[in-house]
């Protein structure tokens, strides 16, 4: 298995193998985001992870839009996602009309992501726990 790129150089990153438990952070970004039915949401533009713990708590995904213009983005919680093979992407079971009464933000406005309260808010949302709240693994 290749280590990648071991001078780390800015033209590729040293941790961009994949296996089938593990992904680069660079390799989920710009995956697609489909529904049950097979309809494409939206896009990972970014993940959100606990510098702590290590967790991941949020995938961050683009939504709606037209070349960039208008496009929300919606934080969903790690746990909702699922990786289907077939697909080549993540799998929710949300529907579009689910998903537009989401918590969500345009790229000009703020989020505090430290703000708890906003976090439990995208959690109750979506009926998950909050990733702060899952004891680490043993």
């Amino acid at each position: 298995m290749s280590m990648g790129n071991p001078t780390g150089s800015p033209e590729t990153s040293p941790a961009t193998d994949e296996t089938t438990r593990l992904i680069a952070a660079e390799k989920v970004n710009g995956t697609s985001v489909y529904n049950r039915q097979g309809e494409h949401l939206g896009t990972i533009e970014d993940v959100m992870l606990d510098k702590v713990s290590g967790k991941v708590a949020y995938a961050v995904m683009g939504f709606g839009g037209f070349l960039g213009i208008g496009e929300r983005y919606h934080p969903l919680p790690w746990s909702v996602l699922s990786y289907d093979t077939r697909m080549g992407g993540y799998v929710v079971d949300l529907d579009r009309d689910r998903l537009s009464g989401a918590p969500t933000f345009a790229a000009n406005e703020d989020v505090d992501w430290n703000d708890r309260n906003w976090g439990q808010r995208v959690n109750d949302y979506y009926g998950t726990t909050p990733w702060w709240s899952v004891p680490p693994a043993a």
